[in-house]
């Protein structure tokens, strides 16, 4: 048992990484098959996937609304994926890349934690190999075009005012939501309104993680609807002739990229869309890659299973043709007594009844998943302060939804304090068939398609459009994105669009404000509640807390 508590940084630090190479060669790839990036990061070139077939298992892991207490789902993902290769099985992690915004802001890293990270950690969270910088310069490089486009004429007679295509950067930064541009008289450029959204946001991010190879890429990049012309007709990217250049920034960002697990083991870290406010799954390629090289594949989806977990079966699975065949929803004590109603402050003390009301989040959840055909291990992670009273309240729960559930303690123990979940996954892959099936079908009108995911999925009452936004399900249509699936932008921490409706709701109804076209992704964008997609900043973020000292050594970074 740890008696002091080592911070993720010091443990990530203290770490023996083996060289990229050597990682690569476990998974059977050549020398020439990598680019590496130093002796710690390699980039997987897609020849590799020329020449193998897909062979191994898909396993996701999600978890309950997120709350204050944290519930340790990335920690899990690695933990499991560790464990996995401590019992001999040939297992790859696939997760996303961590977004500036949120290390700065809140999180202060987001590789995992304890003894179930990805590593080198410190770089991950920084600039890594410069992945979003590409997808971030791609983005505005089709800003700066359609900006220039305007101050030269405007040759394709863009409405100025029905301009949908925004800014981005990947930082937490409020005073960018809502900006004029073009100021300083005839050659600052035309004066308009503008935007800025963080990178995870950015539509080219969720294209990067869809495209299968480069010609797809560029394909979805001309796609891009920016805005519209006086007479309501969409303007694209290709009109612009803006899809070459920016396909030529992302050449590099479309590889996925490997790195190792604190033990040793492969892990594919690659594109980093939230789940809130985008679809938050890692690379298509990524996984499709792993799929052919590893013979278990555990991959993760941001936040909770109504937001990530949908979006990876909805839109990530439907792209890829993919069929998962396990998902592990990840669950914590104390989190669960948060969903209870009981106080932050009071977390520490046991209150079996109030983990038996919080349990309805977790049901919820359960019943969720099953709707898509997948058999659910629950996980949960385990804290010293859990009572076996406790831990008993939520093993009856699962067994009365019919879920297997397995305790597990990989931020102290790594991968062995995920042996218990990983076997129980494994006996799961061996006796019992995943019938996955997408939740609704796509062809069905956009409004419908809305309804079908609050009302099954949410457990809302059903959907209320402002006119704009039912305008905006009309004029999308006629766009030719009726038939696409569709990507709520929600509050992570409840299952309405109200932050502070914790547990399981019921007698409520969703609000969809706004919607509009990720045309190049392949969706739409449906906007609920509050929601926003450029963050900012708490009162004390974590940047105030991080330096670098004289001896290279970087403190602070969680």
């Amino acid at each position: 048992m740890i008696t002091t508590v080592p911070s993720d940084i010091a443990i990530a630090q203290e770490a023996k990484l083996r060289p990229i190479t050597e990682v690569a060669g476990d998974l059977g790839l050549d020398p020439n098959e990598i680019i590496t990036y130093g002796d710690n990061k390699a980039k997987i070139k897609l020849e590799a996937m020329t020449s193998r077939q897909r062979r191994a298992r898909l396993v996701l892991v999600t978890g309950i609304n997120p709350t204050a207490a944290g519930e340790g789902k990335s920690t899990v993902a690695v933990g499991v994926a560790q464990a996995f290769n401590k019992l001999g099985e040939n297992a790859v992690l696939c997760i996303r890349e961590p977004s500036l915004g949120p290390v700065f802001g809140i999180k202060g890293g987001a590789a995992g934690g304890g003894y179930a990270q990805v590593v080198p950690m410190d770089e991950i969270n920084l600039h890594f190999t410069g992945d979003f910088h590409a997808i971030s310069s791609s983005h505005n490089l089709l800003s700066a075009m359609l900006d220039n486009h305007l101050h030269q004429g405007n040759a394709l007679g863009v409405d100025q005012r029905r301009i949908t295509w925004p800014r981005t950067m990947d930082m937490n930064d409020r005073a960018l939501r809502s900006i004029m541009v073009g100021l300083g008289g005839p050659l600052g450029g035309v004066p308009r309104e503008e935007r800025f959204v963080i990178t995870p946001a950015s539509e080219i991010m969720a294209i990067v993680g869809l495209a299968r190879d480069l010609g797809d890429l560029e394909t979805r990049l001309g796609n891009i609807i920016v805005g519209q012309t006086r007479d309501r007709q969409p303007v694209r990217a290709r009109q612009l002739k803006a899809h070459g250049a920016m396909t030529l920034l992302l050449k590099d960002a479309l590889l996925p990229n490997l790195v190792q697990t604190l033990e040793g083991g492969p892990a594919l870290v690659h594109c980093g869309p939230f789940g809130n406010i985008a679809h938050g799954c890692n690379s298509l390629i990524a996984t499709e890659m792993a799929l052919r090289l590893a013979d278990i594949v555990v991959t993760e989806a941001g936040f909770g299973a109504d937001l990530g977990a949908e979006k990876f079966f909805d839109i990530k699975c439907r792209a890829g043709d993919l069929h998962p065949e396990v998902a592990i929803i990840v669950a914590t004590v104390r989190a669960l007594k948060l969903h209870g109603g009981v106080p932050k402050d009071k977390l520490t003390e046991p209150d079996p009844d109030a983990v038996e009301r919080g349990f309805a989040n977790l049901r919820r959840h359960i019943e969720n998943i099953g709707k898509y055909g997948v058999p659910v291990v629950v996980a949960l992670n385990r804290f010293i302060t859990d009572s076996d009273e406790e831990l008993e309240v939520v093993r009856r729960g699962c067994e009365a939804q019919g879920a297997r559930v397995a305790r597990c303690n990989v931020w102290e123990e790594g991968g062995a304090g995920g042996i218990e979940l990983a076997e129980e996954v494994l006996d799961v892959l061996k006796t019992e068939k995943s019938n996955f099936e997408p939740l609704y079908d796509e062809k069905k009108p956009i409004r419908e398609k809305i309804e079908i995911i609050a009302k099954e999925i949410y457990g809302a009452d059903g959907v209320d459009f402002t006119p704009m936004a039912a305008r905006k399900a009309k004029q999308l249509a006629e766009f030719g994105l009726g038939e696409t699936p569709v990507c709520i932008a929600k509050t992570q921490y409840s299952f309405s669009d109200d932050p502070l409706l914790l547990g399981a709701p019921e007698g409520f109804r969703i609000t969809i404000r706004d919607m509009y076209p990720s045309a190049g992704a392949g969706f739409v964008v449906a906007m609920a509640g509050d929601i926003m997609t450029m963050p900012g900043l708490g009162k004390t973020p974590a940047a105030e807390r991080m330096k670098i000292n004289a001896d290279g050594a970087i403190e602070g970074l969680f």
